[in-house]
């Protein structure tokens, strides 16, 4: 299973919110959550249209209209929303969860696309990633003569300034992408200012746990989980890459916890929830006895943001470490 699809899964499943605490209090408090919002530019761009872009499947796809718009991911809306075209969203995908979107119908039946539902919106561009299903909706949507661009996804830091780029591209906004990806770079790099010195004491060492409950699925991730680059622009080192796990994820066990041996533990929100907040964390097998075990060191971060690499990647990587130090460098 891919990080992408991980994400997917966890951003619609269970209720908002999550549980237990970060690693700065042990896991027994949480603060006030933030809203649940993206910040759009000042101002709305004018698309610059007709234009031609080549979407990620190899195709060239001419988009003329913008005014109805149907981003078919979480993270693809919230970068339409953040360009400040926004208001010409008609449809979400059930992973947007942010606040602005949270009135407008989902096109999605659990995870796929239904293709009936986004064509009675009479959409005059939709817009999907790589890993957007199914096949058969995706075409289904084409052939009735709407442009589809499909985005490559992004799995790590490097991507979050392609994919903005490549959004704006098919809206015809392109200086407004060219000053949202200045504003994500920067604020990237403020919060990375955040990382202390680690001196003599070594980078810590976090697995990043998939976990959910009420479905029995947990998994350790490993290199290609998605949350690789973060923890290391957070300081840290990916544990379960560290240990040796080559692919995605791995499913949990308690010698796969041994070989990592992590000092914290990272996980989505609403995982933490589904398994009764760190009490239940520190039961699954092999947590108690790992570093990260003992101290109930547990980063949680919600889950429509963890893993999109986009507009909000600057607060997932200030909460992280803040969790992961302290408010103090």
């Amino acid at each position: 299973m891919s990080a992408l699809a991980l994400a997917l899964v966890a951003t619609g499943c269970g209720d908002g919110g999550g549980a237990g605490g970060g690693a700065g209090d042990g896991g027994t408090s949480r603060t006030a959550a933030a809203p649940d919002r993206v910040e759009p530019l000042a101002g709305v761009p004018e698309s610059r249209l007709p234009v031609t872009v080549e979407s990620a499947d190899g195709r060239e796809v001419t988009v003329t209209s913008t005014k109805r718009i149907v981003p078919l991911t979480g993270s693809l809306s919230e970068i339409v929303f953040t360009l400040g075209l926004g208001e010409r969203v008609v449809a979400r995908d059930i992973t947007a969860t942010f606040e602005q979107a949270a009135d407008l119908p989902a096109v999605t039946r659990a995870h796929d696309v239904s293709a009936e539902s986004v064509l009675s919106l009479r959409p005059t561009l939709v817009l999907a990633d790589t890993s957007t299903g199914p096949a058969e909706a995706v075409a289904q949507i084409r052939d009735a003569g709407i442009p589809l661009v499909v985005v490559e996804p992004a799995k790590e830091l490097a991507d979050v300034s392609t994919r903005i780029a490549a959004v704006a591209a098919a809206l015809g906004v392109p200086d407004s992408g060219a000053a949202l990806q200045k504003r994500t770079r920067d604020r990237i790099a403020a919060a990375r200012e955040g990382v202390p010195a680690h001196g003599g004491e070594g980078k810590p060492r976090v697995a990043f746990l998939y976990v959910r409950g009420s479905a029995a699925v947990y998994l350790l991730g490993g290199a290609e989980s998605g949350a690789t680059s973060l923890l290391e622009a957070a300081g840290a080192v990916d544990a379960g890459k560290e240990s040796g796990l080559t692919k995605d994820f791995t499913p949990l066990t308690s010698e796969a916890l041994a070989a990592a041996a992590p000092d914290a533990l990272l996980v989505m929100s609403k995982g933490l929830e589904s398994v009764g907040g760190v009490d239940g964390l520190v039961k699954l097998p092999g947590v108690a006895q790992t570093p990260a075990g003992m101290a109930r060191r547990v980063v949680s971060i919600d889950d429509g943001v963890l893993l999109n690499y986009g507009p909000r990647t600057d607060e997932v990587l200030r909460s992280l470490v803040s969790q992961l130090y302290g408010e103090s460098k």
